[in-house]
């Protein structure tokens, strides 16, 4: 499904907030203020990419757009989309043979981060103020850069943008516009570092060699006690603020077919399918009291997958598997992945979506540890470890407003960011 040639997010939500008290206009000018949806899409060796940012406030005059897309929405209607398609070190800078190079791997400082000693992992992104030295970076360097390789003594380092060299597709769709009255101070905005430039691209193998999830301690959590106990009491909580939760419900719309017959894993008292329209919903969660308040289960299972991750139904059962904000706590991925594969009938989906909010007592080293791009990795390699899934994809939505009326609103202004990891039975 490609999810740029469709509206996401409404016209009519979350670009109040940067709007209120403007004068709205019904087209931009090349000297205005726009509120601007940018869809990034990409293709890597395992999986087609599309990370979403919402950009509450551009300013089309001051802000730093490249050509092609400032193009594309100055002089245009509210609610115009437009794509741009970027080759190679167009949009953001093309890949440097020379920025990927071996040092000793004495010279990457194994700190304490979390009460644990942070340990160097083939693929995954450290801050350069762990190489202090190396360049003429800074102890206190916080810009991320990538272990390629880590063989003996030896390792490589990458300082390369995880997006270098890519060709992307960059949609946008202007939601709002409104005129900018004095144009005095402010801070020039750099659009292709805001849709590009945090986190997309880490989700992806560096150079197809299976990212190093797995060493150490990668499934051990804070607390070991069995997990029936810790979720003995039941929690009738929203892990999602409203805003991001509506974009699960959308995402799932989209994804789950009509007159499914679905299975929610790891699930509680909602499912989040409201913009889906199965025929039957079967529930598997930890807690009796919270799958009997979930009005869309039609079949409930309490089950411990870390436990038994055997699933109790025939083979080729479900239309559509979903998993919401849960996989992070799975102890055994890559036997529940397989036990998904077997209950899933050919060409069914299995969805994951997920924030950046968790359980710390209960949530695996390997995803605490983690980046939040670097997560939709790790899911990734759940599927392509699992085998037997094919169509992969990766979703990604940040930059929205948290609702002024919701308990962290004070603590702070944005939505939790949603990310999303799916593929079909081969």
């Amino acid at each position: 499904m490609d999810l740029l040639t469709n509206e996401f997010i409404s016209l009519d939500e979350n670009a109040a907030s940067s709007t209120a008290g403007r004068t709205p206009l019904e087209r931009t000018t090349g000297r205005d203020f726009a509120a601007i949806e940018f869809s990034l899409q990409w293709q890597s060796e395992h999986a087609r990419h599309t990370d979403i940012y919402y950009a509450s406030q551009l300013n089309l005059w001051r802000d730093y757009f490249p050509d092609p897309l400032l193009a594309a929405v100055t002089d245009q209607p509210v609610g115009h989309q437009a794509q741009v398609t970027f080759g190679p070190g167009e949009l953001m800078d093309n890949y440097v043979e020379q920025d990927s190079f071996e040092i000793d791997a004495q010279r990457f400082e194994r700190r304490q981060i979390n009460g644990r000693i942070l340990e160097p992992r083939a693929g995954r992104f450290y801050p350069r103020g762990f190489i202090p030295g190396v360049r003429d970076i800074t102890a206190d360097n916080i810009l991320p850069f990538r272990i390629g390789r880590l063989a003996g003594d030896r390792l490589t380092v990458d300082l390369n943008h995880p997006m270098a060299g890519r060709p992307v597709t960059v949609g946008a769709r202007i939601l709002k516009a409104w005129q900018a009255g004095a144009q005095r101070g402010g801070t020039v905005q750099d659009v292709p570092d805001l849709i590009a430039g945090k986190g997309p691209g880490m989700q992806v193998r560096w150079r197809d060699v299976a990212t190093d999830f797995f060493s150490g301690d990668a499934f051990s959590r804070e607390r070991e006690d069995p997990d029936g106990q810790f979720y003995q009491a039941p929690r009738l909580v929203d892990h999602l603020d409203r805003v991001a939760t509506r974009q699960v419900q959308r995402l799932y719309g989209r994804l789950v077919p009509e007159g499914a017959r679905v299975l929610d894993l790891m699930t509680s008292w909602k499912s989040h399918l409201d913009d889906a329209k199965p025929a039957a919903v079967a529930g598997l969660g930890m807690n009796a009291e919270e799958l009997a308040a979930n009005p869309a289960l039609t079949e409930r299972a309490v089950q411990d997958l870390n436990e038994n991750p055997t699933l109790p139904w025939p083979d080729d059962h479900f239309d559509a598997v979903v998993c919401t904000v849960s996989v992070e706590y799975l102890t055994r991925p890559l036997e529940a992945f397989r036990e998904v594969r077997r209950v899933l009938k050919p060409g069914g989906r299995f969805i994951l979506a997920y924030s950046n909010r968790y359980f710390p007592p209960k949530v695996i080293r390997a995803w605490a540890d983690a980046h939040p791009f670097e997560r939709t990795g790790l899911v990734l390699e759940y599927f392509l470890r699992s085998g037997g899934f094919t169509d992969l994809s990766t979703f990604s939505l940040v930059g929205l407003f948290r609702p002024d009326d919701d308990k962290y609103a004070s603590q702070t202004p944005w939505s939790d960011p949603i990310h999303a990891v799916w593929g079909s039975k081969a």
